[in-house]
C-alpha cells in the first residue's frame, strides 16, 4: 500500500472530482443506454403504453430511493447499502452485495459495449459489434488506470452532452409539432399517442414483458444516494438529490419518450436501433440523425467509464478494504488508483466482447437481463433493511430519521411485490429467463465463497488486535 499523499481522502484516493464535475455526474447517470437504445425494441413491442411502464416503475424506485434515503439520514456506514445489509440483514449479506453490486455493474458495462458497437454501425456497417466493444474497452481501461482527474473531466463533458441533447431532442419535438416544420411535420400529432390501435395496441401483456428492460433502464438511480452519503450536510443533501428524482424522471424518460411518438408514430420503431436516431432521422434535419447517433454513443461509453471500470473498481477495492475479498484488492498505485480492481473489472467485461462476437443480434437483451435481475436483488436488500430498521426505530432502539419514506411498512411491501412481479416476466420469455440462470449460478459462487472469505476477514480481524494490543503495552 502506498503512502497516502497530500491531495487523499482517508480511504487513499486522490479527490480528483470537483463539484461541477460530481454535480454533472449525478444528472448524467439519469440518461442511459436503457432509454435510448432499449426504448426501441420496447416501442416495438408496447406501443405507447411503454410510457405508463416507465412511470410505474420510476414510482417504485422513488420508494426504494426513499427508503435508502431514510437509511442515509439516520446514519451514514461504511458501503453504501452494503453497509445496512450487513448491520441489519449481517455479515453475509453485506459481502453478498458488495459482490452482487459488482457484477451488476460489469455486466451494465457489457451492455454498453454492446450499445457502442451498434450506434458505430450506423455509421460503419461492416465493423462488427464486438471489434467496437474490444476498441471501447481498451480506451476506457487507459483513461481509468490514468488519474481520477482524467476520468472526472471525460465524464463530466459525456454527461453535459447527454443533458443538452435530451433537452434539445425534447425541444426539437415540441417545435415539430407546435409549428409543423420538417419532414415530419405533417404527420406529427399528439394523436399518434393514441390513434394506431389504441395505447395499448399489442395488449397489456406486451406492456408488461417491456418491465425487463424498463428496470434496467433506471439501473444506476441508487448511486445518488450512495453519492449523498458522502454530503457535507447529509440532512439537507440527501432530500434534496432524492426529492429531485421525479423531475428526471418525468423530463428524461416520460417527457422524451412522450415527444417521440407524438412527432414518429410508434409503428415506425424497431429493435436494435435507438428511437431517438430513427426520430431525428424521419424528422428530416441534415445531420440530424449523426448527431443524435453521436450523443447515444457518448451515453453509452460514459456508463461504462463511470459504471462499468471507476465504479466496479472501486467496489472491488472496497472489498477488499471491509475483508469482503483478498487483502490484495486494496492496493493502489502512486497516483491513487487501484489499478488491480480496474484491470479485474475489465477481464470480466471483456467476456461481453465474446458475447457479441457470438451471439451479436441477442447480446443486448442477453446482458441486460442479467444486469436486471442482480439490481433487483439489491433493490430488495435496501427495502428490506429499511424495514428492519423502521421497526427498531419504532420499539426506540435506533434514532428515527427525520427524513421518512411516505407509508411503509405498506409501501414497502408494495415494492417488494412488485420487484416479485418483475421476476416473473424476466422468466416468462426464454431470452431473458437466462438471466434466473446466471443469478443462481451467481448465489452458488457467493454461498461456497462465503466461509473462506469469513475465515480470512476473522484471521485479519484477529491480526489487527494483536498489532494493537502489541503497539498499546509497549
Amino acid at each position: 500500500m502506498v503512502d497516502k499523499l497530500p491531495d487523499q481522502g482517508a480511504e487513499g484516493y486522490q479527490r480528483g472530482l470537483g463539484t461541477r464535475q460530481i454535480q454533472m455526474l449525478a444528472i448524467g447517470g439519469t440518461i442511459g443506454t436503457g432509454l435510448f437504445l432499449g426504448a426501441g425494441e420496447n416501442i416495438a413491442k408496447a406501443g405507447p403504453s411503454l410510457i405508463l411502464t416507465y412511470a410505474i416503475a420510476g414510482l417504485a424506485l422513488f420508494f426504494v430511493m426513499r427508503a435508502l434515503g431514510e437509511l442515509l439520514t439516520y446514519r451514514r456506514t461504511e458501503g453504501g447499502f452494503a453497509g445496512y445489509a450487513r448491520e441489519f440483514l449481517g455479515p453475509f449479506w453485506g459481502y453478498a452485495t458488495t459482490w452482487t453490486y459488482w457484477i451488476i455493474w460489469v455486466t451494465t458495462g457489457m451492455a454498453e459495449l454492446t450499445a457502442a458497437g451498434t450506434y458505430i454501425q450506423k455509421w460503419w456497417p461492416e465493423v462488427e459489434q464486438w471489434q467496437t466493444a474490444l476498441v471501447a474497452l481498451v480506451i476506457l481501461f487507459v483513461v481509468n488506470l490514468i488519474s481520477v482527474k482524467l476520468f472526472g473531466e471525460l465524464e463530466f463533458w459525456f454527461a453535459m452532452i447527454k443533458v443538452a441533447a435530451i433537452v434539445m431532442m425534447i425541444m426539437v419535438g415540441l417545435g415539430v409539432l407546435i409549428f409543423g416544420f420538417s419532414d415530419a411535420g405533417e404527420t406529427a400529432a399528439v394523436g399518434n399517442l393514441w390513434e394506431h390501435d389504441g395505447v395499448f395496441p399489442e395488449g397489456a401483456s406486451a406492456t408488461i414483458m417491456t418491465l425487463q428492460m424498463v428496470m434496467f433502464a433506471y439501473l444506476g438511480v441508487e448511486l445518488v444516494g450512495v453519492t449523498a452519503s458522502e454530503a457535507k450536510d447529509p440532512e439537507k443533501n440527501i432530500p434534496r438529490a432524492i426529492n429531485s428524482l421525479p423531475l428526471r424522471f418525468a423530463l428524461f424518460y416520460l417527457g422524451s419518450l412522450l415527444v417521440i411518438l407524438a412527432v414518429v408514430p410508434w409503428t415506425a420503431f424497431k429493435g436494435g436501433a435507438s428511437p431517438f436516431v430513427l426520430a431525428f432521422d424521419k424528422i428530416g434535419i441534415p445531420g440530424g440523425g449523426d448527431i443524435v447517433n453521436f450523443v447515444v454513443l457518448t451515453a453509452a461509453l460514459s456508463s461504462c467509464n463511470a459504471g462499468g471500470l471507476y465504479s466496479t473498481s472501486r467496489m472491488l477495492r472496497t472489498a477488499g478494504v471491509n475483508g469482503d475479498g483478498p487483502k490484495l484488492l486494496s492496493r493502489l498505485n502512486g497516483r491513487g488508483v487501484p489499478v488491480l480492481t480496474v484491470v479485474i473489472s475489465a477481464l470480466v467485461m471483456g467476456i461481453g466482447v465474446v458475447v457479441n462476437a457470438v451471439v451479436p443480434e441477442k447480446a443486448f437483451e442477453y446482458i441486460t437481463s442479467v444486469s436486471t435481475g442482480g439490481a433487483l436483488a439489491v433493490w430488495t436488500v435496501i427495502v428490506v433493511s429499511h424495514m428492519i430498521y423502521r421497526r427498531k426505530a419504532k420499539a426506540g432502539v435506533l434514532a428515527k430519521s427525520s427524513y421518512r419514506m411516505p407509508w411503509a411498512p405498506y409501501s414497502s411491501w408494495a415494492v417488494l411485490a412488485f420487484f416479485v412481479f418483475v421476476t416473473v416476466t424476466i422468466a416468462w420469455e426464454s431470452d431473458t429467463r437466462i438471466a434466473l440462470y446466471v443469478m443462481a449460478v451467481w448465489a452458488a459462487v457467493v454461498l461456497i465463497a462465503w466461509p473462506f472469505v469469513r475465515r480470512a476477514s476473522q484471521g485479519a480481524a484477529g491480526v489487527k488486535v494483536a498489532v494493537e494490543t502489541e503497539s498499546t503495552s509497549a
